[in-house]
């Protein structure tokens, strides 16, 4: 009795799949098996029925997990109902690769092919996949065959109604010149532009993982409440209804500090729902973590919070995105009036992403992102002329932090609580966190507590009535202050009346 004889006459038609050829370990074992069971006088029929099981349970457990990946419930720009495209992030394998996803090595570019006119429609509710367009399937084609052309393989792609182009990622062999690839493509009058698959960090400077063992940890007081008495300033505003779009890894929407915060939570980086992640978690709480709950408060409380994950949680606890993933999650912040867009990430300059950060700033969106404190070159949000670049203020005691200004274009950088500071994490936790991605997110809650006193000012005018021209040069943000401004009173511990203050036009 064989193989052939186990599966029947139905499976011997069939081409042997990667599957069938299992190991020659499993084959004997199989073997050994039947035939004991054929020597306790089993009825053959049981005997077969045993060793198929067995061979069959063998070869599930062997199998590729390529194999198992889920199918993505939203496809696609163009692609076919029920193809598995994966949910890995862009420029990641495996899951044991997970810690590179995302790196331009994974041999991956970004192909942005024009849009047709007819496509276009910038309306709020609409989130740019064309999913209901006609011509989608066609726009689809086309971009397999320019890949074809150049020896590409259409990964993924997405609709960026903001900037006029459908954005492709695609995939390169093994020996190919991604530079050439980029000259070659950039010559194609259907190609806007192509570049590399950046990669980006979230901006902890202690890795996540020490913060998620401090199960419920969490001082009584927290820095925003020493320094910036975000208690007394919730008098005058909490960021009531305030928009922002926290571009990050997956948000614990559970939590019971941010139960009700989310109005948006969604995942731009693979097909499933937004799993909680520890970044993500913990740039929500600060921002806007409700009060009474036991936990921490956070600067605006009333914000609504629009959770899009575009980086994902790596299996060293670090968080990464790429420049596809960002770009999703941009271009739909934009389309569905996030009135600010809080980036706690760095990484090189990107075209793309300083394309749609453009399109941002001009429609009035205040952009905060975080600066990398091991870079003095030009990066990626925090360079961008526009973006209210904030790194951590330094501990009590420490050397002043000089912030260059070629970091944030002519302007220079912010300083914020960004050293322990207690926050939510993933089930139901608190945790303390380091590093600039933290002190953005105060920024960023500090902005939407200006935007519901000043909902008509600019994202110009924000930064000046955080940092006012005779405070330029000591980069701190003084909270009482600036809300006193504009309420024209003291609204909490003032050394000086700020009534007495020209209040900011």
């Amino acid at each position: 009795m064989n193989a052939r004889w186990l599966f029947g006459p139905a499976a011997v038609s069939r081409p042997p799949s990667a599957n069938a050829r299992r190991p020659r370990l499993l084959a004997a074992l199989a073997l050994a098996v039947r035939r004991a069971t054929i020597s306790a006088l089993w009825p053959r029929s049981f005997a077969a029925l045993a060793a198929a099981t067995l061979l069959l349970t063998a070869t599930v457990v062997t199998a590729p997990a390529h194999a198992w990946r889920s199918v993505a419930q939203d496809s696609a720009i163009g692609a076919p109902g029920g193809d598995d495209v994966g949910v890995m992030p862009a420029g990641s394998t495996d899951q044991t690769e997970s810690d590179s996803a995302g790196d331009p090595n994974q041999r991956q570019l970004l192909v942005m092919l024009r849009l047709p006119a007819t496509h276009y429609r910038p309306d709020a509710t609409y989130g740019g996949r064309y999913m209901d367009d006609n011509g989608n399937g066609a726009r689809r084609r086309r971009a397999e065959a320019l890949a074809r052309q150049h020896g590409l393989t259409v990964v993924e792609g997405w609709a960026m109604s903001l900037l006029g182009i459908d954005c492709y990622v695609m995939q390169y062999g093994d020996h190919a010149d991604p530079h050439l690839l980029i000259e070659q493509l950039s010559r194609d009058p259907q190609v806007e532009w192509a570049q590399s698959v950046a990669r980006f960090d979230g901006m902890a400077l202690v890795p996540d993982s020490a913060a998620a063992n401090a199960a419920d940890a969490l001082y009584q007081v927290q820095p925003a409440a020493r320094y910036w008495h975000v208690a007394d300033l919730h008098r005058h505003a909490t960021g009531r209804e305030v928009r922002v779009a926290v571009v990050d890894s997956g948000i614990d929407g559970e939590h019971p500090d941010l139960a009700g915060q989310l109005t948006v939570n969604t995942n731009f980086v693979d097909a499933g729902p937004p799993p909680p992640e520890l970044h993500g978690t913990a740039v929500a709480g600060i921002i806007a973590a409700r009060s009474g709950n036991g936990g921490i408060v956070g600067v605006a409380p009333r914000a609504k919070l629009m959770g899009l994950r575009a980086c994902w949680q790596t299996n060293l606890q670090r968080t990464r995105c790429n420049s596809f993933t960002l770009s999703k999650a941009l271009n739909y912040a934009i389309l569905n009036n996030a009135k600010i867009i809080n980036l706690s990430l760095s990484g090189p300059p990107d075209k793309l992403l300083d394309r749609l950060l453009d399109v941002a700033l001009e429609r009035g969106i205040s952009v905060v992102g975080a600066i990398d404190p091991q870079n003095s070159g030009p990066a990626f949000p925090a360079s961008h002329r526009g973006v209210m670049a904030v790194a951590a203020q330094p501990r009590p005691g420490a050397a002043p932090t000089v912030i260059a200004a070629t970091r944030s274009g002519t302007e220079s950088g912010l300083l914020a609580p960004g050293n322990d500071i207690p926050t939510t994490s993933p089930g139901a936790r608190w945790s303390f966190v380091n590093g600039s991605s933290y002190a953005a997110a105060h920024v960023s809650g500090m902005l939407a507590l200006l935007e519901e006193l000043r909902p008509d000012a600019s994202p110009t005018q924000l930064r000046t009535m955080l940092q006012p021209a005779d405070m330029v040069k000591t980069a701190n943000i003084d909270a009482c202050a600036t809300i006193s401004r504009l309420i024209r009173q003291c609204s909490c511990t003032c050394p000086v009346p700020a009534i007495q203050r020209a209040p900011v036009p």
